[in-house]
């Protein structure tokens, strides 16, 4: 969920005080943000710091935004009851949770974070936040297969958004998705007679795979 709100309705519902009232504290410089104190209603963001007389209302956040390669074979939960389970093999500290998910049989790139507004930018389907897959199929690929592909597929009661399909070879494609429907790739190709024998995520929005290999990550700012 987005955060962004101004400081004096954040003041208003955290010391259940009157509008006037939080204005004022305000204007006699009375709330310190990240260290300073402020004059103005400003807006806040979620990882800032807000207290007031020695009282910690809100505790500045760090982010964190990992690009990390999900191997085959690896379910995208945090859930350790869950066998072959996403946390048993991240290696961080900091508590992050995926943003979206890779099926137990595809790889490639998982978006980590701790900062909920990433997922909320990513996944909503107003965003249209493109995602770019290779695949690989069991048969030979043509023009036909493309252009189904491309037009859109009846999977699950609908019909898939129109997307941009790239014959590599006979057998491999490049496909890119604006939509998240479950095994979306998979199910689409398996209407036309094909079965994905391998599928890498490389792109989520502007970030990508680039040179990792399974189990390895790099941090970005977004």
């Amino acid at each position: 969920m987005t955060f962004r709100k101004r400081l004096q309705y954040f003041l208003v519902k955290r010391l259940n005080i009157s509008n006037k009232s939080a204005l004022m504290l305000i204007l006699e410089g009375k709330i310190k943000i990240n260290g300073k104190s402020i004059f103005e209603n400003i807006v806040l963001n979620l990882g800032d710091s807000v207290i007031f007389e020695e009282q910690i209302l809100q505790e500045k956040k760090e982010f964190f935004y990992v690009a990390f390669y999900k191997p085959r074979g690896i379910e995208t939960t945090l859930n350790r009851d869950i066998q072959d389970n996403l946390k048993d093999i991240l290696p961080f500290k900091e508590e992050l949770f995926p943003v979206g998910r890779l099926d137990k049989e595809s790889e490639g790139l998982l978006i980590l974070t701790n900062d909920g507004r990433v997922f909320d930018k990513t996944l909503r389907s107003e965003h249209k936040t493109e995602k770019e897959y290779l695949v690989k199929v069991d048969r030979e690929i043509d023009e036909d297969f493309i252009r189904k592909m491309s037009e859109g597929i009846n999977i699950l009661g609908q019909i898939t958004l129109p997307c941009r399909v790239e014959k590599i070879d006979d057998y491999s494609f490049k496909i890119i998705l604006v939509q998240g429907i479950n095994r979306q790739i998979r199910r689409m190709c398996y209407k036309l007679n094909n079965e994905v024998l391998q599928l890498i995520r490389v792109r989520i929005g502007d970030i990508k795979l680039g040179e990792l290999k399974p189990y390895e990550f790099r941090y970005y700012k977004p």
